[in-house]
Parts: C-alpha cells; sequence; structure tokens
C-alpha cells in the first residue's frame, strides 16, 4: 500500500529541489501533482482540497524557515499536514475501568472476527489484560467457530453463546460471565452485512445500550477505498464510534481510506492489520504512516518490532563474538530466524529512510526471500560443528550435506561463498557503522543496485548516521 502514491509524491518533489526558496510559482506544478496523486489513491476530493490548500499555506507562510533546503523544507511541511490529517498522534484504547467492554462492527468480509481476534492477542500479550471473547454474529454462525478457534489458539477465554438469541441478549449474558470470571476486558464480535440496513444498525444500537461507555470500533477494509470512509461515516451517525481499524493494509490498495477516514468521520483510526497471522495488527501512528508514505522510513517502529524479538542477552553475546571477529554459520542462521520474526523483507526495508524508492526499483524480492529459505534448508543438514567452523567443510562433508537436503553440491559451495562474504561484513559492520555507512541488513542478501549507491560506507551530507544497527545486533 501507498507505493504508488510514494511514487508521485517522489516525482512532484522534484519540481522544488535546488530551487533557491519556496514561491508560489516553483510549487504550484509540485502542488498540482499533489493533488492528482491523492485523487488517484481514491483520497475523498473535499480532504484533497484541504489538504493542499493547508500545504500551501504553510509553505508560503511565515513559518517556512529561512536558509533551509526549499526541497527538504517543502517535504516536512507535507509530512506535519500528512499526519495532522490522520490524527496527529496514536490514541490508546480506553481500558482503565474495572471491566472495560469493546463493540467490534461493520459489514461482512472486513475482517470482524479475525481482527477481534488480533485485538484480543495485542491486549493480552502487550497490555497484559484478562479477555473474553463473546461470539454475537447470529447472521453468519461459521464467524462463532472462526473466533472460538482463535481463542484456544492463543488462550483465551471465550463466551459459548446461544446465535439463537438476540445480539442484545447474548451480550447482555456474556457480560454476566465476564462479571463472575473477573475479566478486565471484553470484545464482542458482532454481525456484519453485504451493506449497510436498519435492521443491522438496530441490532448494533440495542447491543451497545447493554454496555457502559464502551469503545465501539468499526473494522473498515482498506481495499475498498472511499467506500470505506462512506461506510464509517454512516456507522457512526447510526451507532457512534468510538474509533476506526483498517484491515487489509498489506495489500496493493491505493491508500484513499487511512487518508481520509479520519477528516470525514472525526474518529481516530486505533489500529492497522498488516497481515492474515494473530500477531499482525499494529496501533496507528499517523506520523510514522506520513513518514513512510514520503519514503522517510519509520526506525521508531523497527526498533520497537526489534525490541519484541531481539533477546538482550543473546545480542550481547554476538556483540562480544564479533568483536573478537567470531561470526559462525549459528550466529547466522540465529540473525536470519530473527529477521523473519519482523516481518517480510520488503516491510523492514521499507522502514529504512530512503529504501522505499529503491525497493520499488528493485521490483520483486520473492527471489532474495527464497534464496533466504534455500539457505535455512541447507544449514538444517549440516552437524553443530560444521555450524560452529564452517572451515570443517570439504568435499565429502559438502557431498553429504547435498545429499541430505537434497540440492546441487554447487548450492553448497555458493552458500558457503555467500556466507564468508557474510561473515566479513558482519565482523566489520561495527566500523561501517561509525562511519555512518548502511550496510546491508544480516541474514538477508544484499539489494540489487544498494552497494554502487551506497558507495564505500561514505555517508550523504544532511543525512543523521543511524544507531539501529549498533542497538540491534
Amino acid at each position: 500500500m501507498f507505493d504508488n502514491l510514494s511514487d508521485k509524491f517522489s516525482s512532484a518533489f522534484k519540481n522544488i529541489s535546488g530551487k533557491g526558496k519556496i514561491s508560489e510559482s516553483n510549487i504550484e506544478e509540485t502542488l498540482k501533482q499533489v493533488r492528482t496523486a491523492l485523487l488517484e489513491a481514491d483520497v475523498n476530493f473535499k480532504v484533497v482540497k484541504e489538504f493542499v490548500s493547508k500545504v500551501k499555506e504553510e509553505a508560503l507562510g511565515e513559518k517556512v524557515v529561512k536558509g533551509v533546503n526549499p526541497g527538504e523544507q517543502f517535504i516536512k511541511i507535507m509530512h506535519d499536514e500528512l499526519a495532522a490529517l490522520m490524527g496527529e498522534e496514536h490514541k490508546e484504547l480506553e481500558l482503565s475501568r474495572p471491566l472495560n467492554p469493546i463493540l467490534i462492527v461493520g459489514l461482512n468480509g472486513a475482517g470482524k472476527t479475525t481482527f477481534t481476534g488480533k485485538l484480543a492477542l495485542y491486549l493480552k500479550g502487550k497490555k497484559k489484560k484478562d479477555v473474553l471473547l463473546i461470539p454475537a454474529d447470529n447472521f453468519r454462525p461459521a464467524a462463532k467457530d472462526q473466533l472460538i478457534k482463535h481463542a484456544k489458539n492463543m488462550q483465551i477465554d471465550y463466551f459459548d453463546s446461544d446465535l439463537s438469541m438476540l445480539p442484545k441478549d447474548i451480550v447482555k449474558a456474556g457480560m454476566e460471565e465476564a462479571k463472575k470470571l473477573g475479566k478486565e476486558v471484553v470484545i464482542i464480535d458482532t454481525a456484519g452485512r453485504l451493506q449497510v440496513d436498519d435492521e443491522l444498525m438496530g441490532q448494533l444500537v440495542d447491543a451497545k445500550n447493554e454496555l457502559v461507555d464502551p469503545e465501539v470500533l468499526l473494522v473498515a477494509d482498506a481495499m475498498t477505498g472511499q467506500e470505506a470512509v462512506n461506510v464509517a461515516k454512516v456507522f457512526h451517525e447510526k451507532v457512534g464510534l468510538t474509533g476506526a481499524v483498517l484491515s487489509k493494509m498489506d495489500s496493493d490498495a491505493r491508500g484513499g481510506a487511512a487518508l481520509s477516514i479520519r477528516y470525514v468521520t472525526n474518529v481516530p483510526i486505533r489500529f492497522i492489520s498488516t497481515g492474515e497471522k494473530m500477531k499482525d495488527l499494529d496501533p496507528f501512528h499517523p506520523d510514522r504512516l506520513a513518514k513512510r508514505i514520503l519514503d522517510m522510513g519509520d526506525v521508531v517502529s523497527l526498533v520497537e518490532k526489534a525490541q519484541e524479538v531481539v533477546d538482550e542477552k543473546e545480542a550481547e553475546k554476538m556483540m562480544k563474538r564479533l568483536e573478537n571477529k567470531q561470526f559462525s554459520i549459528n550466529d547466522f542462521m540465529k540473525q536470519m530466524e530473527q529477521i523473519s520474526k519482523l516481518g517480510s523483507m520488503g516491510s523492514i526495508l521499507k522502514m529504512i529512510p530512503g529504501m522505499g524508492g529503491m525497493l520499488r526499483q528493485a521490483g520483486d524480492l520473492s527471489p532474495a526471500e527464497d534464496e533466504m529459505k534455500k539457505m535455512k534448508i541447507i544449514i538444517s543438514s549440516m552437524t553443530n560443528k560444521e555450524k560452529d567452523n564452517h572451515k570443517l567443510l570439504n568435499p565429502s562433508r559438502v557431498e553429504r550435506i547435498a545429499k541430505g537436503c537434497g540440492m546441487q553440491i554447487s548450492d553448497v559451495n555458493e552458500f558457503v561463498k555467500k556466507f564468508e562474504q557474510m561473515q566479513g561484513m558482519m565482523i566489520n559492520m561495527m566500523g561501517m557503522m561509525k562511519g555512518g555507512g548502511m550496510p546491508n541488513i544480516p541474514g538477508m542478501p544484499p539489494m540489487p543496485g544498494f552497494r554502487q549507491q551506497a558507495g564505500a560506507g561514505k555517508q550523504k551530507k544532511g543525512k543523521k548516521k543511524g544507531s539501529f544497527g549498533k542497538k540491534f545486533f
């Protein structure tokens, strides 16, 4: 998502780069392209009109800092206005009471049941809340089975609701059960329809009236673009939303919903669903998404993800080994495992400033990801001694490994060659980082064209030195 919009913005900014100052004449063409890019991304036309007007006002106003590169200043203004458009800051759920109900609403196919499970796992794992799930979708019985399956897999309690009852009665019975069990949070999955109708809205209002000051979250399908905004507006008018959730944000949708829904409804976007797994749920941070759209990266989110998966003690051991110029295939395997926990190669690299455009030029990353899988298969056929010391890999051992993993001898030899290159890079990494260079991410094959663009570890003027690599490895 947003790849096309990012491309269009990058092209638009070229009109103002290299100018001596920001003026109405030299930003007119840039704003025209920005307007077109937003409309093509299915952003609400009223939102586009006001957004472009605000950017122009800020760019030509007194707030522009004299002496600052006009291109960078313009991008900063764009970032601030994009963030403001989407809500400026993340809004946490209100969960301070002894029992906190959360009502999940939306149309069929938006991903309500999946989000209900994801939210339960998020609140249990990251917020340490005792959660009860209530299936209240009596329109699609399979939704109950799906939610119960999620609950069992995540070891979260659920209410075995009677779907012959009305939603309001299911909610009432479920809340009574939650009180008996001493639960802190109750998440209620409700019915949807293919389109908004009076019967659905009436049932949702009745169910909401059984709850005391609930959070009411609308799950909107990001792939539906402008239609998601219209749906949000109707649900807010009829039921009264406290937040919205964008599902399928990992799709190739154009992004209009994310940029419009908060402006049109004045309801904050609370979460974005970024994949099919239960862990693929992220709090929505408008400023961070604005950075990604403008190819400024999102190092904060990357560091947060790294902190969740990296074992600090293991990281310290790794650092000591590197200081002693030691890096084995076992170490390499651990790096690949940590990287895979962070997400796909593309999603990680997009969080690094300036990498978005390079990724779009590189194209499909699946061959590189397939190469990583191939490496793991080869490593799995090695003995522990071979993993600790690859110098033991003589021709007979290489032949045995090739037979064991079902590959050619040449494949194993090629892996050893690549590992030795990675080993040299890892041992020299600290020196490269101190010098401001940006090495390829450990565990990943080099990005096409990256070495040439990055140069010999030289840092471009005006770029801040990164400390992420030092913390992560």
